[in-house]
């Protein structure tokens, strides 16, 4: 497999963030970094354009979904997904693991793979690390994941147990190696990551990381965060496992967060993060600023002429006012998701940037004092 040449430039000596930079065979990425989520090969409500004006480095699709509709021989005739979606940076691609998780009574988990009904016409279908492997390649995504079982926090309102957390990691790991072993049979060149799972267990963390480590992985993902768990939890687990990751290799923490949880997290030394949050919430009316949450269905912002943010510099926050896009929010235009949604990607991938810079800078700690400072303050009350 591909050796990524990932590089670490920066290093705060207060933390474990870090800045670094990695190849990818269609662009370079510049780390920390966020990832919108393009699950069906969009963003939702965004075109390409709106992407590279956001400075977006990398998105994300998603194998199941890709592989469902509009199926693999559509993709494979443009050659991958790059040409389809008419993106022509990174892409990553989820493995499929993820609705292992989600689909709940939809699927059934062997040794083998996995079972689904189809959620979108009820067909049987099956996905096993070797199918997943060999969607990536028909996708030629950039950087590919290893099939894996996503370890749920809670199982039918109780604590998944220790026993139950341990089985399912060893499940995974298994699915590591095959996962491996298949995307070398389809002499891949791009990047295969694996993904530490544990559940919310520092012993069965520190053992997932061992054996995947061993396994030969190009980068390292965190799974099984976010997905329920008390905000505390989250932060525990995180403290511990983050720092643990191969100092050489990027470290991708999947599916978190808000911005408070990316500010944090790269204090652990994550590099990587992508969640559906900002165009979610963009759709829903709900805006991050640089001074907190704005929820524009709120009848305050009914005649305010300021823009979402009066330090944003993307294209929303410079043409137009928050009356108008309470207003579009209120009748429920398309365009009031699209401009939402380019704000708050904007936001996202600007945070990021800022953070950079402060490494580059060596002011890192001042950086998240001020970061925090600011999201108190509340969207109502900034000058």
């Amino acid at each position: 497999m591909t050796r990524l040449q990932f590089k670490v430039t920066h290093q705060d000596p207060h933390s474990h963030a870090r800045r670094a930079s990695f190849q990818l065979p269609h662009g370079q990425l510049q780390t920390p970094m966020f990832m919108p989520v393009g699950t069906y090969g969009t963003v939702k409500a965004l075109t390409p354009r709106d992407l590279h004006e956001s400075q977006a480095q990398i998105i994300l699709g998603n194998t199941f979904h890709l592989w469902l509709r509009p199926g693999l021989e559509v993709i494979q005739k443009f050659g991958g997904l790059h040409r389809f979606m008419g993106w022509d940076l990174p892409i990553l691609t989820d493995s499929g693991g993820f609705q292992v998780f989600s689909l709940g009574a939809l699927r059934k988990i062997t040794e083998e793979g996995v079972t689904f009904a189809s959620p979108v016409n009820g067909d049987r279908l099956f996905m096993s690390p070797e199918v997943s492997m060999e969607i990536q390649a028909i996708l030629n995504s950039d950087i590919a994941m290893q099939f894996d079982e996503c370890t749920p926090y809670e199982t039918n309102g109780v604590l998944t147990d220790e026993k139950t957390v341990k089985t399912s990691l060893e499940l995974s790991l298994r699915w590591g190696e095959r996962s491996i072993r298949r995307y070398r049979e389809l002499n891949q060149t791009n990047a295969l990551f694996g993904i530490v799972q544990g559940g919310m267990f520092e012993n069965l963390r520190s053992y997932s990381l061992e054996k995947i480590t061993e396994q030969g992985f190009d980068g390292i993902a965190i799974g099984g965060l976010s997905v329920g768990e008390p905000k505390p939890d989250f932060e525990r687990i995180l403290k511990y496992i983050g720092p643990q990751l191969p100092t050489h290799q990027p470290r991708y923490l999947m599916g978190v967060g808000t911005p408070e949880d990316l500010v944090f997290s790269v204090g652990q030394g994550i590099d990587m993060f992508d969640c559906v949050m900002p165009t979610r919430n963009a759709r829903n009316g709900w805006l991050f600023t640089r001074f907190g949450d704005l929820k524009l269905r709120n009848a305050g912002y009914k005649s305010d002429e300021r823009p979402l943010d009066p330090s944003c510099q993307c294209y929303c926050c410079k043409n137009f006012s928050r009356a108008y896009l309470h207003h579009l929010q209120k009748v429920n235009e398309i365009l009031g998701a699209q401009l939402n949604s380019i704000h708050n990607i904007h936001y996202y991938l600007n945070l990021m940037s800022e953070i950079r810079i402060s490494l580059e800078n060596d002011n890192f700690q001042e950086f998240v004092k001020v970061f925090e400072q600011n999201r108190r303050i509340g969207p109502q009350d900034e000058g």
